[in-house]
């Protein structure tokens, strides 16, 4: 079986917190170098309290010690900074490139991305600059300035001379730009490896290049380069001159922002939430969505006490009211996952929403009867009352169908006004499974059984 880093982790927090010697100490941080990539090192930190953090903090070394810094989520790295003196905090970012110097003018004081930006060269002031000219959510603000690119009226021996010096990685082709930088085409390492050194470059190359440009969202075009099959595409200005380029592991790790953003904000939280962030930071981020979710809980209270008289004379439905909720929150909250999962990679459009929608209807009634059929003869052997069994089958029926149909409108609705679904949409759908759930079990208890 392999073993992966982080089903490593556990065991080096463990370690690391229960160890009360230095030289034990960094023996583990040693170890934990050596098996652990740099994301994962800083997963390690960000998962220990903050008062063992300084400790482990001072036994690493300066290049550690950045490495974990750049990878920090914005509270901790926020954390950091203000608990070190500043000598310590401008000296992280002393080396800093300017992709790393872009994540982090997000989240950190003023004076310390000042700080940085005196510490870049010529070429990275003006990576810099041009990155600025364009949006955060825009490609380019977060170019890939690696692309390798050579005069179109290079022949193969020069172009061959330049891949000797070695590759960036993720580099499959060369760009040929003209004298103004316009992108002309591109050249395969393969094939110019094999070609003639006296030939001209124009020779093997490809006119019709696909490319991307520097005001495309950010996220649709990870997309585009992710179903590409290509390892990189370059990126170009409105006058089709080459910026840089969008890698495929740059893609990936965009379409991973958006799947954890979805997931964080699904719960009423911030993506970069540091694990311990302060108490009064967690409530407050968690506690706007707790007095939403308070609002809609007295909603569907109200519906509930529209059928005080029904649930006094019939007890069992009181009893028997939990199922009705749970089955459809989790049933809506299913499709909601889908739905919401689909809206983010750009797979769910007006074209293919009402196809979805049937599909969806067809799911929550092949479970709605299997699962309503097994309620209600649970039901039946408990309460020992078929009209009992007949109106929770029904309403459990009713309610699945409800929640599949809900699942696809709500985060459909929400994404026309431009309201994130994931953060809102699972607050709504309870809400709406909560109410149909009780209106249709109460009500057909109140016709059913005492009619």
């Amino acid at each position: 079986m392999i073993e992966y880093p982080v089903d490593q982790l556990p065991q080096l927090i463990d370690e690391l917190l229960q160890c009360d010697t230095t030289a034990r100490k960094n023996k583990l941080l040693a170890d934990a170098k050596e098996k652990l990539s740099t994301e994962h090192l800083s997963l390690l930190f960000e998962a220990l309290p903050k008062e063992q953090r300084l400790e482990v903090w001072e036994l690493l070394d300066e290049d550690t010690q950045h490495e974990i810094f750049i990878n920090l989520g914005g509270d901790s790295c926020r954390w950091l900074l203000q608990t070190l003196d500043e000598t310590q905090g401008f000296k992280l970012l002393d080396e800093v490139s300017v992709a790393e110097l872009l994540e982090l003018e997000e989240f950190i004081p003023e004076r310390f991305i000042a700080y940085a930006r005196q510490q870049l060269d010529e070429v990275q002031t003006k990576q810099y600059e041009l990155a600025q000219q364009f949006d955060p959510e825009q490609l380019g603000h977060w170019l890939d300035f690696d692309a390798l690119k050579v005069s179109e009226k290079l022949t193969v021996g020069g172009a061959q001379k330049i891949l000797h010096k070695g590759l960036p990685q993720f580099t499959e082709v060369i760009y040929l730009v003209s004298r103004k930088g316009t992108l002309i085409g591109e050249v395969s390492v393969n094939n110019l490896l094999k070609a003639a050194e006296s030939a001209s470059l124009l020779e093997y190359a490809n006119l019709d290049v696909a490319s991307l440009h520097a005001d495309d969202d950010l996220y649709e075009a990870a997309e585009v380069v992710i179903h590409s099959e290509a390892m990189a595409m370059p990126v170009v200005d409105a006058e089709n001159k080459l910026l840089g380029r969008l890698k495929i592991s740059s893609a990936y790790e965009l379409r991973q922002e958006v799947t954890d953003e979805a997931a964080a904000k699904a719960g009423g939280l911030r993506e970069d939430e540091d694990l311990f962030s302060s108490v009064a930071k967690s409530a407050k981020n968690r506690g706007i969505w707790l007095g939403i979710n308070l609002g809609t809980a007295f909603l569907a209270s109200w519906f509930i006490g529209l059928f005080g008289a029904t649930i006094e004379q019939v007890v069992a439905l009181a009893v028997l009211m939990p199922v009705v909720a749970s089955m459809g929150g989790i049933a809506g909250s299913q499709t909601l996952t889908v739905i919401v999962r689909g809206l983010a990679l750009g797979q769910v459009t007006d074209s293919n929403r009402k196809a979805l929608l049937k599909k969806e209807l067809r799911v929550g009634a092949v479970n709605g009867c299997v699962w309503a059929i097994v309620i209600g003869v649970l039901t039946n052997l408990w309460f020992n009352d078929v009209m009992l069994s007949i109106t929770i089958t029904v309403a459990i029926l009713l309610n699945l169908v409800a929640a599949s149909l809900s699942g696809v409108i709500i985060p459909s609705i929400l994404d026309k006004m431009k309201i994130d679904p994931a953060l809102s949409g699972s607050v709504i759908l309870t809400t709406v499974t909560d109410i149909v759930g009780f209106v249709t079990f109460l009500g057909l208890g109140s016709l059913l059984l005492l009619g």
